[in-house]
């Protein structure tokens, strides 16, 4: 086990610091372009001037920050290891007798910090503070006018079936309610019902205007009502019409997400797949850029630090594209949703060792 001496705190203090100030600085240009973007929607809405500060971007700034965290990661990195080369710091390191690789012992701390940091953030915190972010702008900047969602089926399990014709997520109320059981291929009762609400005081649907019928070979049964209660695996959630949920969903929602996708089969495995993969193995860019980032700018140039901080804008922003090609590829190529994830991190990090092994040492 290494040892932290004098000069890894050097390090340590000098990465973490840069990092925080340059996040800093990404959230002021952050919040200044999407204020002068979202102003019209905000006083289309009626916006509370209390809820754009601590709803939307309470859960605004938390998401793009860490969406962008590799780009900022990388931009601290090269600012100051080659503020570091320009100012003929390195080389008095190497000359001392520390090898390159021991160089790197710091940065391997610092880059572990981030990624563990940005892992809690990911797991934990960035799903909740998504939900004020996706809940004001689903209300104050891009409404559903009409939040209907239209025939619906629905496998709540391996013998049950739903059919809703349509339902509005605004009363949470469906129409034309249908419930099917079987046993095998056999049918054993049918539930219909004109209307289906959500109560959400007690956690459970009610039925208007139902007639059950049941089936045992010849025999049949038939149950007429004006009202029943009833618990179904189902939820309003599941007849949202808006496609940006799933970053609002926490892990425990997610996984449950995915186990009935499963036996539902609605469509959207690879997005919450995508979604769950990504929260684990993206804090791994801070490793990665982290290895490219000083390779690249440990050298001194010609011009000072300007060269090898345009090159290592360049590069993060080709890293942030390639992510989002690979997702894409993902949700409308049929690309595996962990390959997509995992892509972008191994292309990058080969590129970063053999950038490592050109580097001057």
């Amino acid at each position: 086990m290494l040892k932290i001496k004098i000069l890894d705190w050097y390090i340590i203090r000098k990465y973490l610091g840069t990092f925080a100030f340059t996040m800093a600085i990404f959230s002021v240009i952050i919040v200044v372009f999407d204020i002068s973007e979202r102003l019209d929607d905000f006083i289309k809405h009626d916006a509370p001037v209390s809820k754009i500060l601590f709803q939307y971007y309470a859960g605004f700034l938390p998401f793009y920050l860490n969406f962008l965290s590799p780009l900022i990661n990388f931009i601290a990195v090269i600012f100051f290891t080659a503020k570091m080369a320009d100012q003929t710091e390195i080389v008095p390191i190497l000359s001392g007798g520390v090898s390159f690789y021991r160089f790197l012992w710091p940065y391997f701390i610092s880059s572990f910090v981030i990624f563990f940091v940005t892992l809690i953030f990911n797991l934990f915190i960035i799903p909740e503070t998504n939900k004020l972010y996706v809940e004001f702008e689903n209300v104050y900047i891009d409404p559903k006018s009409d939040n209907t969602k239209m025939y619906t089926h629905l496998q709540l399990n391996k013998d049950s079936y739903v059919y809703i014709e349509n339902f509005d997520n605004n009363q949470k109320v469906g129409y034309r309610f249908s419930l099917e059981k079987f046993n095998g291929h056999e049918l054993i009762e049918k539930t219909v019902a004109d209307r289906i609400l959500w109560d959400s005081v007690k956690y459970k649907w009610k039925l208007e205007n139902f007639s059950t019928r049941k089936i045992n070979g010849l025999k049949e049964t038939m149950i007429t009502g004006a009202t029943k209660d009833t618990s179904l695996d189902m939820r309003p959630l599941d007849f949202e019409i808006y496609d940006n949920l799933t970053k609002a969903m926490n892990m425990r929602q997610l996984n449950t997400r995915i186990e009935k996708e499963k036996i539902r089969g609605a469509g959207i495995m690879d997005e919450l797949l995508l979604e769950k993969y990504r929260r684990f193995i993206y804090p791994f860019s801070s490793f990665v850029l982290t290895l490219m980032g000083v390779a690249l700018s440990s050298r001194k140039v010609r011009g000072g630090i300007g060269l090898p901080l345009g090159l290592g804008i360049f590069l993060s922003f080709v890293y942030i594209v390639f992510i989002q090609f690979a997702n894409m590829f993902s949700l409308k190529g049929g690309l595996p949703p962990i390959i997509a994830v995992i892509i972008p991190n191994i292309i990058f990090g080969i590129l970063g060792f053999y950038l490592l092994i050109k580097a001057p040492k």
